[in-house]
């Protein structure tokens, strides 16, 4: 089987950081492409690193010229400090990315949006990632995979006193999360990724949203961190 090649967005991120891991060691891949805003704390034969200004993401289709796109991208309303610096990150930089590598050939795109995305929402987190969403299912892969995680667990460079906080809770409580509550239990950024590479190995067509109960399932279960 011929090798592939890889792009990553967000790759300095929680779960654009374990997702890069994983595909390093994956021999799916003979080259992995790094876009990042600053360089990697990490060396590997096969990585190659792209430090650009996402506001020119459309300036650079030769480094999209990959198969698969993997979307990490993703921050918070603080974070951004205002709405539209967070629509910029959430909506213009995953959908600019997508268009920039459709027209480069890429084939697959892969990204993380968020439980309860929905471009009717009236919550503005929500409704960003709804839109999202429905802007990248009208750009014509030959597969588009959203995945739609609850609270992700990991070790942050920020600090995100809310995650800690259900993270503790999620581990000294789980029976909180079950039933009709499973679907928000915390889901570790491990398991994402590998539920990430998992869907890019199937080679399946068409266009996939997978909850977070399916991600967990895909990405071999739930592991805590406290």
């Amino acid at each position: 089987m011929a090798k592939r090649n890889a792009l990553i967005l967000g790759a300095s991120g929680l779960v654009g950081g374990a997702l890069l891991r994983i595909l390093l060691n994956d021999s799916t891949y003979s080259e992995v492409r790094a876009v990042v805003r600053r360089p990697l704390e990490i060396r590997h034969t096969k990585l190659r690193e792209h430090i650009i200004d996402f506001e020119t993401l459309g300036a650079h289709k030769k480094i999209f010229a990959v198969d698969d796109v993997f979307c990490c991208l993703g921050t918070t309303i603080k974070q951004a400090g205002t709405r539209e610096n967070f629509r910029r990150v959430d909506f213009h930089y995953p959908v600019e990315a997508a268009i920039t590598a459709h027209a480069a050939g890429a084939q697959s795109y892969y990204i993380i949006t968020a439980m309860g995305s929905n471009p009717r929402s009236q919550i503005f987190y929500n409704r960003v990632k709804g839109e999202t969403e429905e802007a990248l299912s009208t750009i014509p892969f030959a597969a588009l995979h959203i995945f739609r995680p609850s609270l992700l667990l990991g070790e942050r460079i920020e600090k995100r006193p809310g995650e800690r906080i259900a993270a503790k809770i999620s581990s000294a409580l789980p029976f909180l999360f079950s039933g009709p509550l499973k679907k928000y239990m915390p889901i570790d950024a491990t398991v994402v990724a590998r539920a990430m590479a998992r869907a890019a190995q199937s080679g399946t067509r068409g266009v996939f949203i997978y909850e977070s109960s399916q991600i967990q399932q895909m990405g071999g279960g739930h592991k805590q961190r406290a």
